[in-house]
């Protein structure tokens, strides 16, 4: 069973009195009277962080996904709770160490406060993060408009790529390595972009389990599909170079999540000002599609034109 099935069939009738539960269908809770925005996530070990040699990026990873699920709705992070379950082998005075110093520093970078939390002892390792922030409002996620065009922050793929080099899937050269296992431990989320969004964004969601995925997720209450088109989808030089070198096709790449960056859409009205703040910021921010009607097949358009089926539309929490 699919997550979102699960939670539709078991919780989401759980939710219908109190409305600041979104239906259980967006990214967080948002009490607008309060003025409150609160987003959880659980990590695993061996689902979400392959292991814990370096605790110290993989908390800065969690971190990071956790905060992005605000920082796409426009609301800056300012509070987290962490809990963690682990044993003598994992919470080792070294590794707990290794865990404080990089809080610290993600506290530091993103203007965020640890504010409570739970440890438990369990030989299962796994970290759950609750953020809080705090605003009047926020984009939603199921607010795109026929029209619309479809933009993305940044670059992705760099981080599935990380993820097959720590996996020995992949052989790359030492430069290369370090660069695509940086991005997947310490994802680029655009918190400078978070108040901006509301000058233009009609709808919003991080991409965390794939594009395709999050696409689908997007307009999943809508009677809305999609038209992307492949040549627009924003790649780093360096997985450019490297799919080019091994004959790999983009498509494949650009679909698997863990990239954190900000997927939206706009009013064609917007375009300038998007590239205008785009500009100011120093935020690459690419148009990869349009929103259709859903009489019209949700399509993925390759540089020759032609229509793909694309090999990974993203992670799926399966039960």
């Amino acid at each position: 069973m699919h997550e979102f099935d699960l939670i539709r069939k078991y919780f989401s009738k759980l939710s219908k009195i109190n409305k600041n539960a979104l239906d259980l269908n967006d990214d967080v809770f948002f009490d607008k009277k309060k003025s409150l925005v609160v987003s959880i996530d659980t990590y695993n070990h061996g689902t979400h962080f392959l292991d814990f040699k370096n605790p110290d990026l993989v908390i800065k990873k969690i971190i990071r996904s956790s905060i992005s699920d605000l920082i796409c709705k426009g609301v800056l992070p300012k509070y987290y709770f962490i809990s963690g379950s682990g044993n003598k082998k994992t919470f080792t005075k070294k590794n707990l160490s290794k865990i404080s110093n990089s809080l610290k520093q993600e506290q530091k970078k993103y203007g965020i406060f640890l504010c409570g939390g739970d440890t438990t002892f369990s030989n299962k390792l796994s970290f759950s993060i609750t953020s809080v922030g705090f605003s009047k409002k926020i984009i939603y996620r199921n607010k795109a408009k026929l029209n619309d065009d479809i933009y993305v922050t940044g670059n992705l793929g760099d981080s599935f790529v990380g993820l097959n080099i720590l996996q020995n899937k992949i052989k790359i050269s030492k430069k290369n390595k370090d660069y695509f296992v940086k991005k997947y431990f310490e994802p680029v989320i655009q918190i400078k972009l978070t108040k901006e969004l509301f000058k233009f964004a009609n709808s919003s969601i991080d991409i965390s389990d794939g594009l395709i995925d999050d696409l689908e997720k997007m307009i999943n209450k809508q009677k809305l599909s999609y038209k992307i088109w492949e040549d627009q989808i924003p790649i780093s030089k360096n997985l450019n170079s490297y799919l080019k070198m091994n004959n790999l096709k983009k498509s494949n790449f650009i679909s698997n999540g863990d990239d954190y960056q900000i997927l939206f859409t706009a009013g064609a009205d917007k375009t300038r000002i998007i590239k205008n703040i785009s500009k100011k910021l120093a935020i690459k921010i690419s148009k990869i599609g349009k929103i259709t009607l859903n009489n019209k097949k949700s399509s993925f358009i390759s540089q020759k034109g032609k229509y793909l089926l694309v090999k990974n539309s993203g992670y799926k929490h399966q039960f």
